[in-house]
């Protein structure tokens, strides 16, 4: 359990901040107003941001047009979390680092409570980039914040009978999908990140987005919804 006045690195999805109706105003203000409440308390944050509709509608339109390799696709959807990362810093620019970072590799010299990251390259993730600053920064968790409340031992989209999942291990979820990352891949936890995670000894919080106050408590140490991978 994570407790209260530490440092948290959440992978937030894209399609939290940009799903296919548009820009998600009640979203933005009300996670926006928890880290202002969570920064007051002494917690300090790490939020990367994902592509959402805008990465996905540039890449299917690219691919509508002509044929685009996957190297241009990737970079397509990196710029899409680009976007999406100034839009969280300039919203939080009281508490936010004047810089949104781009690669993860490299230990970022920050003072302000928040920072906020994006895409770096061609074959990884934000899920990828939120590890490498996890494991960097001396965090022992991830927050994955998307439109999945809880992990399923099956995809519930295509499979009736499945049921949730309160904590899994990394070989477990691992098996389930896979060891390849491809533009645009929709899974809970991106598998190269996974590998990541897990040889890190990390563990990542699957959380909704749709209640915040259930994400806030992740870091007041109270009792959530979600699920675990570890």
């Amino acid at each position: 359990m994570t407790k209260k006045g530490g440092l948290y690195v959440l992978s937030l999805g894209g399609s939290m901040v940009v799903p296919p109706s548009g820009i998600d105003i009640k979203f933005l203000k009300a996670f926006t107003a928890m880290i202002h409440r969570r920064v007051e308390a002494g917690d300090r944050f790490v939020i990367v941001t994902g592509g959402g509709a805008t990465a996905r509608k540039y890449i299917e339109a690219g691919s509508r047009v002509t044929h685009i390799e996957p190297e241009d696709l990737d970079w397509l959807g990196i710029h899409a979390t680009r976007m999406n990362a100034h839009l969280l810093r300039t919203i939080l620019r009281d508490v936010a680092h004047p810089v949104v970072i781009k690669n993860p590799t490299v230990r970022p010299k920050w003072h302000k409570p928040v920072l906020i990251g994006a895409g770096w390259r061609p074959g990884r993730s934000t899920d990828h980039s939120a590890t490498m600053l996890a494991k960097m920064l001396g965090a022992k968790t991830v927050v994955n914040i998307s439109n999945v409340d809880y992990l399923y031992d099956a995809d519930p989209k295509k499979v009736k009978t499945a049921k949730k999942v309160a904590e899994m291990s990394w070989k477990t979820y691992r098996k389930m999908v896979g060891n390849t990352w491809s533009p645009g891949l929709n899974l809970p936890f991106d598998p190269v990140a996974s590998r990541v995670a897990q040889s890190a000894g990390l563990q990542v919080i699957l959380v909704g987005a749709k209640n915040v106050a259930n994400i806030e408590k992740i870091f007041k140490g109270e009792k959530y919804r979600g699920s675990v991978i570890l």
